[in-house]
């Protein structure tokens, strides 16, 4: 079992709480076009394994709108604040590509 589908089965939702959110969690929606734990078998690019700096940098450029051509990815990263962004970007550094 993924990481991901663990600490989704542990919380018993998706849906993002207040207070301390074990990134697992965080991550559940990126699951639906990266695949589980970031590793994704189609078309989507994987992001396990991406430089936090540089993952954390490009989710913040979807948040401000800045990525031309993006479709989800703006919409999806308008609901991360800072901590959050960071929170996933060193989640899917530490995973194995």
């Amino acid at each position: 079992m993924t990481r991901l589908l663990i600490a989704f089965l542990m919380t018993g939702s998706g849906a993002l709480a207040e207070g301390p959110v074990d990134p697992a969690v965080l991550a559940g929606p990126c699951a639906n076009c990266h695949g589980p734990d970031g590793h994704s078998a189609g078309a989507i690019p994987s992001i396990a394994g991406l430089p936090e700096a540089e993952t954390a940098a490009l989710l913040r450029a979807f948040r401000a709108d800045e990525v031309q051509g993006a479709t989800v990815m703006p919409r999806l990263m308008k609901g991360y604040d800072e901590a959050q962004i960071d929170m996933l970007a060193k989640w899917f550094a530490e995973v194995k590509s």
